[in-house]
């Protein structure tokens, strides 16, 4: 237990299809950031993302299957138990959720789709989703952009739109959900085979980061909430040089306090420091992982977190407070570990 009464967890999702374990359960050591493993359930196949219920009282977790799903969870105790039956799509490997407007809304890299999903007032989740957004469009990379692939979709920080990332269309869609039905209202384009995959908002509301996985680097924005604007200025890489071989941007983290930007590269297998400053980003740092593919990053009170997926571990780390420079603290054995979050 915490100095506070209460129990700080984190919550593991893994590749069952690849023999990760499925949900995971950790206690985090306060002061330490250390986690220990309490419980599990693998019963949801390929759980590869999660988010929390903002009371911390319900776990909800993609199913990254080619039919594509969304489960509901309670985790009040070591083992998350499930909360009803797991709820299609209607896309195919949806890989990011997020809660919005009474919602869990999933990115369907598969079909390139967005899909919503009415929340019960007891947090379950409603039969058949409300409504869903196809996306369109293609890229220049012959393998990986011959059509949408959704990957991320999230709220923006005034809770007015929700933005959906698509790495096959090199853009970002600036979405309303206006009786459960998501629907465009502007899509922003970026670099032509850059790949964005994830977004990350700037503390200041005014600010966001989009960390491109086909070209190693990060799009600086500037976002306007009141017109769902949002406008890229700067592309900065996320490594100081060329790579040697393959160089996968994945996760990306902003610092609570709006000091630094972190990313995870995979191939490279680094996370790299980035300070924030008003033109921009500065690189100041890589350091290793700790593990082979860090698929996503989280930060939780002073520490930073990677899921390993091909290594079979989750790292964190301490956070130099001055620097932002992460610290290898410590490890524990998640087999295809996928992402981690925090309650």
């Amino acid at each position: 237990m915490a100095e506070d009464g209460r129990r700080h967890r984190a919550f593991i999702g893994s590749f069952t299809a690849a023999g990760g374990p499925g949900l995971v359960v950790a206690e985090v050591r306060p002061g330490s950031g250390a986690l220990t493993l309490v419980g599990g359930l693998g019963t949801l196949p390929d759980p590869s993302y999660l988010a929390l219920s903002p009371d911390g009282a319900m776990l909800y977790a993609v199913s990254e299957t080619a039919d594509g799903a969304v489960a509901a969870f309670r985790v009040g105790g070591d083992k998350p138990e499930p909360a009803g039956p797991a709820v299609p799509v209607d896309g195919s490997g949806p890989t990011h959720l997020s809660l919005h407007a009474g919602h869990v809304l999933t990115a369907n890299y598969g079909s390139g789709s967005i899909t919503a999903v009415p929340v019960r007032p007891d947090g379950t989740l409603a039969p058949a989703p409300s409504g869903l957004l196809q996306h369109t469009g293609s890229g220049p990379h012959d393998r990986r952009q011959r059509g949408p692939h959704a990957h991320q979709v999230q709220p923006d920080p005034s809770g007015r739109w929700a933005v959906s990332v698509d790495l096959g269309t090199d853009s970002v869609r600036v979405c309303t959900l206006d009786g459960g039905t998501p629907a465009l209202y502007r899509e922003i384009a970026l670099r032509p085979g850059s790949g964005p995959r994830h977004l990350a908002f700037h503390p200041d509301g005014e600010h966001a980061y989009v960390v491109n996985e086909l070209t190693p680097t990060v799009t600086v924005c500037l976002w306007e909430a009141d017109r769902g604007s949002l406008k890229p200025l700067t592309e900065v890489p996320v490594l100081p040089g060329a790579p040697a071989g393959d160089a996968y941007a994945s996760g990306i983290v902003v610092s609570p306090d709006g000091r630094f930007v972190w990313t995870a590269t995979r191939g490279e297998d680094v996370l790299s420091v980035f300070a924030v400053q008003a033109d921009g980003l500065r690189l100041t740092a890589t350091v290793p992982c700790g593990g082979h593919w860090p698929r996503a990053l989280a930060e939780h009170d002073g520490f930073l977190y990677s899921a390993n997926e091909r290594s079979g571990d989750v790292t964190w780390f301490a956070v130099d407070e001055k620097t932002g420079l992460p610290c290898y603290d410590g490890s524990v054995e998640v087999a295809a570990a996928s992402c981690v979050v925090f309650g």
